[in-house]
């Protein structure tokens, strides 16, 4: 075994794809047949520990034991481990594989110190950040709007988005992906998140509005009529926020500031500042009362399509009131 490895590993966090990457270099350092495999849920920390004592099969040589799903350990397991780190085997290392899991759990703190700590986990609003450096990794130059639309058609699921991030770098073959050759090749299987719909009405973007309204209503697992009035739902939401905001932005009132006293998050509250200054106080008040009718019209108040409604009501309240007056940015 080289001399830079350490007694013990743990590789752990909800980035999957990147703990398997992980556990795969540090498996490829020994020989096949010295690598044992063992499965938390059936092997507690004294029998991960019994396999590192035990001889290898052949004898001396470097032996690697690798236990997944190591988050389901209790506090006795992870002692278990903490102790015989203290005098652990000579050319054996110890890897245990987990899940999300928190650095300062217990059996993260039982190998820090004696060995390495690798735990990594991706925000959930950092996920087409971590879109991008997968196509990094590959030497795949990508838009960030590739990035962003692929996690939209596919979901939070890291797996998934890694596979379509290998194929859709192996179709560029070294040209830059964007948003065409996603929309090409990437078949849709989740539900459009609603950060599409707002961002497209908040930059006042008819266009983009009504393909995000339209891929919600595609990617929904339910029926437009239990769809229609989450996405009215979600706009009404928003253009509250929008609204507080602005009036803040009128008192003086920082971002930051903002984030605080609606106790929202900065980097959302920053882009509902950017967002607010595309309206005017007055066609916010209006949006609202459009937004008021549309609820009305999709709950039986209107005699036409529900999906027509919602169409006519998003093009009234992202459109501006007076085509020849110019929006800031």
């Amino acid at each position: 075994m080289a001399d830079d490895l350490k007694p013990a590993y743990l590789i752990a966090g909800g980035d999957r794809p990147k703990v398997d990457r992980a556990v795969d270099r540090l498996r490829k350092r020994f020989d096949p047949d010295a690598v044992e495999l063992h499965a938390a849920a059936e092997t507690s920390g004294e029998d991960a520990v019994a396999a590192c004592n035990a001889l290898g099969l052949f004898g001396g040589g470097n032996r690697l034991v690798v236990v997944e799903g190591v988050e389901v350990w209790k506090a006795a397991d992870a002692k278990a481990v903490a102790d015989y780190l203290k005098a652990p085997a000579p050319g054996t290392t110890l890897a245990l594989v987990g899940g999300e899991l928190k650095k300062d759990a217990p059996v993260a703190k039982a190998v820090s110190g004696k060995g390495d700590v690798l735990v990594w986990d991706v925000p959930q609003r950092g996920l087409p950040g971590w879109v991008a450096e997968q196509f990094k990794l590959r030497s795949s130059a990508v838009d960030t709007d590739a990035c962003r639309l692929l996690v939209e058609l596919v979901g939070d699921d890291l797996y998934e988005l890694a596979s379509e991030v290998e194929k859709l770098s192996t179709w560029a073959g070294g040209d830059r992906v964007t948003e065409r050759e996603v929309e090409l090749l990437v078949a849709p299987r989740a539900g459009a998140p609603a950060f599409v719909l707002t961002d497209a009405w908040g930059a006042r973007d008819p266009a983009a509005v009504l393909r995000a309204a339209e891929r919600m209503l595609e990617r929904s697992g339910d029926p437009p009529a239990r769809t229609i009035p989450r996405i009215v739902g979600s706009l009404t939401s928003h253009v509250t926020r929008i609204r507080a905001c602005q009036r803040l932005e009128a008192e003086g009132v920082t971002s930051k500031e903002a984030a605080s006293q609606l106790k929202l998050h900065p980097f959302y509250v920053q882009k509902l500042f950017a967002q607010a200054r595309n309206y005017s106080p007055k066609e916010l008040g209006s949006v609202t009362v459009r937004l008021a009718d549309l609820d009305h019209a999709v709950k039986g108040g209107s005699r036409l399509a529900n999906e027509l409604e919602l169409e006519r009501a998003l093009l009234d309240i992202t459109q501006p009131a007076d085509p020849g007056v110019a929006t800031s940015a």
